[in-house]
């Protein structure tokens, strides 16, 4: 079994030009077009899924490994990334705009969701959660993820020192502006009515949306949180 796959989503025009950063008989490189499309053929222990942008290297992978070391009992990493002289970490629940990164100075913690560009999870916890929501907009697919599973017994840690670094200008909207109806999707979905309702309030245009909920979406639901290991104080945990 390897010990990291990485999975390197590509939303470019020049995805067929694409190449892997550095090539190891421990590492396997997935470059796809959804998370979903390769996910089957798993055969590492860690997987890292990153954005066209982000430069996966030898460093980042050598830190990941002492990180994992360091913290056995961790399913999922939320790595900073460093961007413009500033560092962006994981995001936590936040009721006025559903996901807000944590501070630059933030020491280690437990946080809702990597930034959605980067996100480490083990296999063990990806057999547990299944596949990512394809009806999810992609900026929201990792934050989506994560929170099913925090929901099926997970939990994900942030710790400074795992810093990942941008290998082109970030294009993608990892910021999570102007989606305010789908992030209500999410909390819908993912968390509980009273974190929904926060959020509702602070945005009335998605008042309507208490009236237009599908059934798929409600399906949804019911099956993140069939059996939830997703608790109060663990909400708390990761929320701002």
């Amino acid at each position: 079994m390897r010990q990291f796959d990485v999975f390197v989503l590509d939303d470019t025009s020049d995805f067929d030009s694409w190449i892997p950063q550095f090539e190891d008989p421990s590492l396997g490189w997935f470059h796809v077009k959804n998370w979903n499309d390769e996910l089957e053929k798993l055969d590492a222990e860690w997987i890292v899924f990153a954005h066209r942008s982000i430069r996966i290297d030898r460093d980042f992978l050598n830190n990941l490994a002492q990180v994992i070391d360091g913290y056995p009992m961790v399913d999922a990493f939320a790595p900073r990334l460093k961007l413009e002289g500033k560092f962006i970490g994981g995001m936590v629940l936040d009721n006025s705009e559903g996901f807000s990164p944590i501070g630059e100075n933030e020491q280690m913690r437990f946080v809702a969701s990597p930034i959605p560009l980067i996100g480490v999870f083990s296999r063990r916890i990806i057999q547990r959660t299944g596949l990512f929501d394809k009806d999810m907009p992609a900026e929201l697919q990792l934050a989506d993820y994560s929170l099913r599973m925090y929901h099926a017994g997970g939990k994900m840690f942030s710790v400074p020192y795992l810093v990942a670094e941008p290998a082109t200008e970030i294009s993608f909207n990892y910021r999570l502006k102007n989606l305010t109806r789908d992030i209500w999707n999410l909390i819908y979905k993912c968390l509980p009515p009273a974190n929904l309702i926060c959020y509702t309030l602070w945005h009335p245009t998605t008042i309507g949306k208490w009236f237009q909920r599908k059934k798929i979406l409600k399906f949804k639901c019911e099956k993140a949180t069939a059996l939830s290991k997703l608790s109060k104080k663990t909400i708390q945990e990761i929320s701002v």
